[in-house]
């Protein structure tokens, strides 16, 4: 299976961090935010990883090729600037990923999930969700009692974890554009499941919530020693 990490966003939440640095660059205790997950990628047997690149976008390519030791083969989408949103960055990016259903992951999630043991049936999308943070206390998709997705309360919300057939992406033109409408056409035609997943997440979007992650991270390389 093939993988996409969405790393193409400039990250202006994170201030002074990002000036330099591209948010997937920052570090967690002794690895990159798109480091770790490009390691449990390939833990998870993936082989092949799409990253989407703008602003700053070849200081991440620099790093990877300097860094690379995951035995992926890692190929880069090239939006320019401004970027394509993420939407308009996974349509930029299907010729790279193919006919076969595909990882979807934000690079700026901090998550233990088990990509491995997401599935889902042929021409349909899954969407990984957890109980709302509160600085989203509002969610995103509601989940029925038989794992579909709906717009309707009570709302869970999106992690940037999917799971997707590239054919709910063809009738999108190649644009800046979100991932919600397009999602919330799959959920209108009935193609899209969900998964609440009640492990470690965050959404490491703001230096504060970078520093929570940090200190999960140090907790844990600590009680490894």
């Amino acid at each position: 299976m093939k993988a996409m990490i969405l790393a193409a966003g400039r990250g202006e939440r994170m201030g002074k961090l990002t000036i330099e640095t591209p948010k997937p660059l920052l570090q967690l205790g002794t690895e990159t935010l798109i480091g770790r997950h490009l390691k449990r990628l390939a833990e998870a047997g993936v082989s092949e990883v799409v990253i989407n690149l703008s602003h700053q976008g070849e200081l991440i390519r620099d790093h990877l090729v300097s860094s690379s030791r995951w035995g992926l083969r890692i190929t880069y989408s090239y939006e320019g600037e401004p970027s394509l949103d993420t939407g308009g960055g996974v349509v930029c990016a299907l010729p790279l990923l193919g006919d076969d259903p595909f990882l979807l992951v934000s690079a700026d999630i901090l998550t233990d999930i088990d990509f491995s043991s997401l599935t889902f049936s042929t021409g349909k999308g899954l969407l990984v969700l957890v109980p709302n943070p509160p600085h989203h206390s509002s969610g995103d998709f509601g989940l029925t009692s038989d794992g579909q997705l709906t717009a309707a309360p009570p709302r869970l919300t999106y992690t940037g974890i999917a799971l997707l057939d590239p054919a709910l992406f063809r009738n999108f033109k190649l644009e800046r554009q979100p991932l919600r409408p397009i999602f919330d056409s799959a959920i209108g035609r009935g193609l899209l499941v969900g998964l609440r997943y009640d492990g470690l997440w965050l959404d490491v979007g703001t230096p504060e919530r970078l520093e929570d992650a940090r200190k999960i991270i140090q907790q844990r390389e600590t009680k490894n020693l």
